[in-house]
């Protein structure tokens, strides 16, 4: 289902916060609030995951990555891998007709918009942070509504197979709830 993000201009100030949140080359941290948690949630969606990553330790780095850059941008993770399951299918170098690439399917004009020209949108953890910051990017616009994020960074906006396909995704096989996990 992946689709071509549509270039729209960008006002100088939005240009450069978001230039800003993809310079930002923090050495990554843990994410997660505690090791507990961590263990938890890697655990479960290592679990998930398997049969698309088998290789447990490249699966694990992914997901650390997903959690890192998704709670670094806002996001919720499990949006996001739900975002990566419909763009990708969990495929470092897909490419979709339109030219979108890597997990998250960005479109490389945003390298030229908000990046540096030595940005490589198959890396993994580049492709998720220009992934993860549009994404939020397109949620600021819409004042917080999913649907219409969605559907922009899709280039489908106005049509719900797109969302309803993400929000299935992430509420079918990429839910999960801390509360739920220590019971």
């Amino acid at each position: 289902m992946a689709g071509a993000q549509k270039y729209e201009p960008l006002a100088a100030s939005v240009q450069a916060a978001m230039y800003s949140a993809l310079s930002d080359r923090k050495p990554p941290t843990s994410s997660f609030r505690n090791p507990v948690e961590a263990v938890h949630w890697l655990e479960e969606m290592s679990g998930r995951l398997a049969k698309r990553i088998p290789n447990q330790e490249s699966r694990l780095a992914f997901l650390r990555a997903v959690h890192y850059e998704a709670t670094r941008a806002g996001l919720d993770p499990q949006l996001v891998l739900g975002l990566i399951q419909v763009e990708s299918g969990f495929k470092k170098y897909a490419v979709s007709s339109a030219g979108a690439r890597g997990y998250m399917q960005v479109m490389p004009f945003w390298v030229k918009l908000i990046g540096g020209r030595n940005d490589n949108l198959f890396h993994l953890r580049m492709n998720l942070r220009y992934g993860c910051t549009i994404l939020k990017h397109y949620l600021d616009i819409e004042r917080g509504d999913l649907f219409r994020a969605l559907g922009r960074y899709n280039g489908s906006l106005g049509r719900a197979e797109y969302p309803d396909a993400v929000r299935a995704a992430w509420e079918r096989h990429w839910y999960y709830s801390l509360r739920t996990a220590n019971k």
